[in-house]
This record gives structure tokens, sequence and C-alpha cells, in this order.
């Protein structure tokens, strides 16, 4: 009897072992904490604020700066047409000419050659022309008919003897090409204006001449200045314009 009773009582029970209670999570390993990639993550953030600011305050400020927008040759002067303005970043360290100041810039001359595309500075130019070495500087005072309309500092030209009287041989001279013979004889084949007076400026009330200073081989210098004296040099436009 006492064998069926256990029998009957375990008749009842599952085999299968009990599952663990709803709710129950599995134990996580423990979080490794890292405090350099912290840091470094903060420190970057810092940084990034730091050049946000720097770039903020380089922007307020701008200022307004001339800029060469033409190769301008030794000896010659900045004009409207070959310059620009530009906003730049100021800076103490670098002698920027403000675009306020290009009257003022007119009247001085290129030390050296500038090329196209820079910012203008300071250090560039000066009170006196820079003559490159074998060369000279000719002032020439012109009648409408004795240049081309079109002429502009830059410009290559030749510059003729134009209505004297034709001179011995003896008073010739020749260097390169350049020849000044007498009447209607080539005085220099290749010159570069340096400098043109702005026929649409002011400056020029109560004359019918123009101003134009010429960029010479130094042995033409004599024979074309005793021609512009006489006021009989006439330019006409050569190739390499």
């Amino acid at each position: 009897m006492k064998i069926q009773e256990r029998t009957g009582a375990g008749a009842g029970r599952s085999a299968v072992p009990a599952g663990p209670a709803v709710g129950d999570r599995l134990p996580t390993p423990p979080r490794e904490r890292k405090p350099a990639l912290a840091a470094l993550a903060v420190l970057l953030i810092l940084v990034g604020a730091l050049g946000a600011t720097m770039l903020v305050l380089q922007v307020g400020d701008r200022i307004e700066v001339v800029k060469i927008t033409e190769e301008i040759q030794a000896g010659q002067s900045v004009t409207e047409a070959n310059t620009t303005s530009v906003m730049v970043a100021e800076n103490p360290d670098i002698h920027y000419v403000q675009y306020t100041q290009l009257d003022a810039l007119k009247k001085l001359k290129a030390k050296s050659t500038i090329p196209g595309g820079v910012v203008a500075v300071g250090e560039m130019f000066g009170d006196e022309a820079s003559v490159p070495a074998g060369k000279a500087l000719v002032g020439l005072s012109l009648k409408e008919g004795q240049y081309p309309t079109s002429i502009k500092s830059g410009d290559t030209v030749a510059a003729y003897r134009v209505g004297g009287t034709a001179r011995s041989g003896s008073d010739s001279d020749a260097d390169g090409g350049s020849s000044a013979g007498g009447a209607n004889t080539l005085v220099v084949d290749k010159a570069r204006v340096d400098f043109v007076q702005d026929k649409k400026s002011g400056d020029i009330v109560s004359s019918s001449s123009l101003p134009v200073t010429l960029l010479v081989d130094g042995a033409a210098a004599a024979a074309l200045t005793q021609a512009a004296s006489n006021g009989e040099v006439a330019l006409v436009l050569v190739s390499g314009n």
C-alpha cells in the first residue's frame, strides 16, 4: 500500500525542469570606463569651437585693398584699368594698400615688375621709378595725330621723327634698329609705354598735348629726347601688344 501511494503522488509531476521565473535577466559584465577617450572628445569639441570663433573674428576684421589685375612694368604706375578691389583679413604685419588710397598710389612707381593677380603692398612702390639697367625713361608731349587714340600703359610702340628736315649722316644714331637720320625716319623701333595721361581725367584742361613716358634703350634716349624737344615725334603701335 505504501508503494502505491508514492507512485500516485509522483505521477502528476513533470519531468521537464522548471525554467527561470518571468522577468529575470541574465547578468551583464561591468562596463569598462575609458577616461582618456572622453578627454580627447572634449578637447576636440573645444578646438572646433575655438576655430569657429577665430573664423568669425577674422571675417569681421576684413578690409578692402588694391589688387593688381594686369602686369605692371618697373617704373609704371597703377591705373583704374589695371587694378580692382578685394576683401582680405586685416594683418598688421602686411602693409596692404587700402582701396581708399588708390589715388595716392597712382602717383608712385613700381620698383620692379608686378605680375597680375597679386595684392598690392607698400613695398612694391616708391617715389622714384626704378629703371632697369641699360634703359632710360623719356618724356614726350604729343598732339593729336602723333599717337594712336587707343594708346595705354604697357603698349609697345615705335617712335618716328616727323616734320623735321633731313640731317647729315654724322647726326644719325642707330641702335638695334633705331635711327635718327632725318625727317620721317625711325628713332626707336620698340619702346614700352611706361605712362600715358588718362585723356578722360580732368588733369588736362587748357592743353591739347598728351603726356607720354617711354621706356627705351639708353643708347636711343638722346635721339628721342632731341626729336621730342622739337615736337617731331610720332608713335605707332607695333607687334607685341
